[in-house]
């Protein structure tokens, strides 16, 4: 919980822009920087933004090293909900695929690497999987990915997991009635009245991205079954203590391609991987431990 609370957001130069989707909705991107190196994409996890804890810390730390850091909005969670009754899950890859190809054309060069944060790590495994060796990328980094939907879910009803859970919730509430006040929805949810995650995803999420029931959304979106056909070069960082899951939701190695290296630590929690010699002087792995990975493959050291 360290970086929730005092990891604070760096104040970056940022540059902004709304990229118009083909059915008719929108999401937001921004990027830091003018620098000629390789473009890096990030994506944020469950209701996270530009404004997480992590966000502007690793765009500060890319910028500095060369790279030129990019940042995707899923839909709605720019700080205007998106047109659509539906939004964004953890199997949407296709705006994923979308904004590569606009930033491709946009800078006249690809997206040479990209970094997913917990549901924004689901999605990029996922479309890492789908892609196999269409994919365009030469690197890839996810953390803290939830490797099984339903295995999350049912965690977070466990212990202190539920401050988590009851956290994410509560935004997720704020930003389906945000948007009901603005949008027509398909049909009526009395989201005050849910208590988990299952039971979200089950009348809200699925219902909204044409799935039968949350069984269907949980075993379609979860990225572990797409591990074993990635064939971009790819770093899974994860903590065994991770409060989103159990230990035994981590992958096996028969589960991953050769592509993938999984490190796992025993410490570090959900998107946390703090140390340093004193609390008040921590130092985030996370950015050092990425920006090196990336620069030792773009030869960059």
């Amino acid at each position: 919980m360290w970086p929730l609370f005092f990891h604070r957001p760096r104040k970056l130069p940022l540059s902004t822009e709304r990229l118009e989707l083909p059915d008719g909705d929108f999401l937001d991107i921004a990027w830091t920087g003018e620098n000629s190196g390789p473009v890096v994409l990030l994506l944020h996890g469950l209701e996270g933004s530009i404004r997480s804890h992590y966000a502007t810390g690793l765009l500060s730390a890319l910028n500095r090293s060369g790279f030129l850091p990019l940042f995707m909005h899923f839909r709605g969670c720019s700080g205007e909900p998106n047109r659509l009754p539906r939004s964004y899950h953890s199997g949407e890859t296709k705006d994923l695929q979308q904004v590569i190809r606009h930033v491709e054309r946009k800078f006249d060069r690809p997206v040479s690497a990209a970094i997913g944060i917990s549901l924004g790590g689901n999605v990029l495994l996922k479309w890492l999987g789908e892609q196999g060796e269409a994919s365009t990328l030469r690197a890839a980094v996810a953390v803290s990915v939830p490797f099984d939907l339903n295995d999350c879910a049912m965690r977070l009803d466990q212990g202190t997991s539920k401050i988590y859970r009851n956290h994410l919730l509560k935004r997720l509430r704020a930003s389906y009635k945000r948007k009901r006040g603005l949008v027509r929805m398909p049909f009526e949810v009395d989201v005050d009245r849910i208590r988990s995650f299952r039971e979200f995803d089950d009348k809200v999420t699925a219902p909204l991205h044409g799935f039968r029931g949350v069984d269907h959304y949980y075993r379609n979106s979860s990225c572990r079954q797409y591990l074993k056909t990635i064939k971009t070069p790819t770093l899974v960082l994860h903590a065994r203590d991770d409060p989103f899951m159990w230990p035994d939701t981590i992958p096996d190695e028969d589960d991953l391609s050769p592509a993938v290296t999984l490190e796992v630590s025993d410490a570090g929690g959900h998107v946390g991987f703090v140390h340093g010699p004193h609390p008040l002087k921590p130092k985030y792995w996370l950015e050092e431990k990425i920006v090196d990975h990336l620069q030792s493959i773009f030869g960059m050291d």
